[in-house]
């Protein structure tokens, strides 16, 4: 058994606690904006295939005493790097230092970790790794707190939001794993018509129509432990024909999902998300005014991400009129739940409408809510 850290946006801890427990997880810890776990190597392949929330999964390597430079060069040399790459793969290391007595930032410990591998590897076969920012074979994290240090290596490579159907981004998307996580957090049904009358880019859509499906959001993408030389192969291969049998089975689950946005560039780049997700026929899209938006069917639930600026001020016109526009919207629904993102309070006044449960979470650098909405008489 191994020790996992994964990394989540804030706010969304308790819903990758239950992914990883479905996973088959041990030990689950809560953490700020994380979760650690225990289990084996093949809990961590799938973690990578399955989380939706999740941004990162790390394994820990080592941990020890790093009061000095050649403490920390000694604990790095501990480990037989041999065993995960070759001296002609390539590597990355990325720092985090807090408290440190000797070190002020993440440069010098990091250039500390990288000489001490290399010169093992030097050592013995002649040759050193080199360093690959884009696409390492191994990507470390170090983190270095109170003269200890800690050392992961990472196990998807590149975060496991990208999914791969986002080739071309909406100036203002929601990160893939953030939205899986609002979804899970709004308990939506995946049986149930969605819709998002500002749907950018179709994340919610696309998402959903995933998890409806069964589809793994990984399967679609490459992991860095592929690479590995301590993976085991044929236990990946078995966890990989599994979630490709699953979507197989399930690619005719999807319910009904509808978008609307009313900027023509991002129906553009929705349809070709939706392509590249191979959701084509599944999802229907409207340009048109949210006010204006009458969808082909009722909804169960609406979710939907309006802009709410963070450069510009609550009270801009432009951003009052969308807000009044999705008021508008959401009075014309029969009945059924929303769920609006916001990260400006006072633009929620323009809905007309009175939230009964508000989630925290963060998107980028902005502090939002998650607000829950009950509309017409249905509840």
């Amino acid at each position: 058994m191994a020790f996992y850290y994964v990394a989540c946006t804030l706010g969304l801890e308790e819903v990758l606690a239950y992914e990883l427990r479905e996973l088959g997880a041990q030990r689950v810890d809560i953490r700020r904006g994380a979760c650690a776990f225990e289990g084996d190597p093949v809990t961590a392949y799938r973690a990578c295939l399955w989380l939706r929330s999740a941004i990162r999964v790390q394994e820990e390597l080592i941990r020890g005493p790093a009061r000095s430079r050649e403490e920390l060069y000694d604990l790095t040399s501990s480990i037989d790097w041999s065993l995960f790459i070759d001296a002609q793969g390539t590597l990355a290391i990325d720092g985090s230092v807090r408290d440190c007595s000797w070190a002020n930032d993440t440069r010098f410990p990091v250039l500390v970790v990288k000489d001490s591998i290399c010169d093992q590897f030097r050592h013995f076969d002649g040759v050193r790794p080199n360093v690959e920012r884009d696409r390492p074979d191994l990507p470390l994290k170090l983190v270095l707190q109170r003269d200890e240090a800690i050392i992961y290596r990472e196990l998807g490579g590149e975060p496991l939001h990208k999914r791969g159907y986002h080739e071309v981004q909406h100036k203002s998307p929601l990160n893939e794993a953030l939205t899986a996580g609002l979804l899970q957090l709004a308990e939506w049904d995946p049986s149930t018509p969605l819709v998002d009358p500002m749907c950018g880019s179709a994340t919610f859509l696309i998402e959903a129509a995933w998890m409806a499906m069964d589809r793994a959001p990984g399967l679609g993408r490459a992991f860095a432990f592929e690479r590995w030389k301590d993976t085991d192969q044929n236990a990946w291969q078995s966890a990989f024909d599994e979630a490709e049998q699953r979507a197989i089975a399930g690619q005719d689950n999807c319910p009904l999902l509808s978008g609307n946005d009313n900027h023509e560039g991002a129906i553009a780049i929705s349809k070709i998300a939706i392509k590249s997700a191979g959701l084509q026929g599944k999802i229907h899209l409207n340009l048109g005014d949210a006010r204006d938006y009458k969808p082909p069917f009722e909804p169960a639930m609406i979710c939907t991400n309006p802009p709410y600026g963070e450069r510009l001020q609550a009270d801009d016109p432009s951003l009052t009129d969308t807000w009044d526009a999705l008021g508008n919207f959401l009075h014309s629904m029969a009945g059924g739940q929303a769920h609006v993102l916001c990260g400006a309070s006072e633009l929620t006044r323009h809905l007309g409408l009175r939230t009964n449960r508000k989630f925290p979470v963060r998107n980028g650098p902005i502090d939002c809510r998650w607000l829950r909405y009950e509309l017409g008489n249905r509840f």
